[in-house]
């Protein structure tokens, strides 16, 4: 297993934005290279811990999901090889399997969230109002209950080290527009229904998960960042799925879980994790990795 890789140095390029787990180099008019780290952020806040393979993990599965869905709505990537924009081998061993050459796009101020399942933060008003996101549900659901249809439930983009919030689809549609709103939300629920469509045939129910949008120069929109990774979507192994308890997620719920009950107070720095819990959030990537693709993880 690879020593984890916490921050890249491609001096070749101009680095331009650092994310929560990707670096963002500049290298034309036109693309930018996103490196995919093996940081990890938890409540929003990056953890001095990392995690072995993630970033080439999180990347070869976004790959895979982009060419599963292509015909759904035009992605970033640009098919340029990576490691073909740098000379120096250093910078080239950085990016091996974990970058990704993308177009320039105008992205989107918001996350489009989709949820398939009654679950976390939906559960939890649900029981309050019977609502999630204020979109009213029927009676008699229970945690973990699949949802009539999916719902698209916006939220704003928080910078790195703040919070996303939920916002209504009026707040949506004020941000970005109606027509534009209406687009990402049909682009969203096509994108998680055929992806969970999928997933069921490897036997792991996407219970929920989060898009984002840009546009390019002829105000086309593509599905951007990364999709359907565990950084960004709730996976469950199917064969444990029971209605009523919130079943074991091949995500970062396992940090998340252990965080809660260390004590911290969700406020930077977070503390560093236990060898244990890393390397057991390592290997349930990889699983989920494995599991959905059917393919190994090409490492270095």
């Amino acid at each position: 297993m690879n020593n984890p890789l916490l921050e890249t140095s491609i001096q070749s390029l101009k680095r331009i934005h650092q994310g929560k787990v990707r670096d963002i180099y500049d290298i034309d008019a036109n693309t930018m290279l996103l490196v995919s780290t093996d940081r990890l952020s938890a409540f929003d806040v990056i953890l001095p811990t990392g995690i072995a393979n993630k970033g080439a993990m999180l990347t070869q599965m976004a790959n895979f999901w982009f060419e599963q869905l292509k015909d759904v709505v035009p992605n970033h990537l640009t098919g340029i090889e990576p490691t073909s924009v740098v000379t120096d081998p250093a910078e080239k061993a950085q990016l091996a399997n974990r970058a990704v050459v993308v177009k320039k796009l105008k992205a989107l101020p918001i996350e489009a969230i989709v949820r398939g399942y009654l679950v976390g933060s939906g559960w939890k008003e649900y029981k309050a109002k019977g609502t999630v996101c204020d979109i009213p549900l029927p009676e008699g659901l229970q945690e973990a209950s699949k949802l009539p249809e999916p719902l698209f439930t916006p939220s704003s983009k928080a910078a790195v080290g703040e919070h996303d919030e939920n916002i209504s689809l009026a707040q949506c549609a004020a941000l970005i527009g109606e027509e534009m709103a209406a687009q990402v939300a049909k682009a969203a629920i096509a994108l998680y229904t055929q992806a969970a469509e999928y997933a069921l045939t490897r036997g792991i129910i996407i219970a929920d998960t989060k898009f984002e949008f840009g546009l390019d120069e002829n105000g086309v929109l593509h599905v951007m960042d990364e999709v359907l990774t565990p950084d960004s979507s709730r996976f469950w192994p199917a064969e444990s799925y029971v209605v009523g308890k919130n079943p074991p997620s091949y995500d970062k719920q396992y940090v998340r879980d252990w965080l809660e009950a260390s004590g911290w107070d969700k406020t930077p720095p977070a503390p560093t994790l236990p060898a244990d819990v890393a390397s057991k959030t390592s290997e349930k990537y990889m699983e989920a990795f494995e599991r959905l693709t059917g393919q190994p993880l090409t490492l270095k």
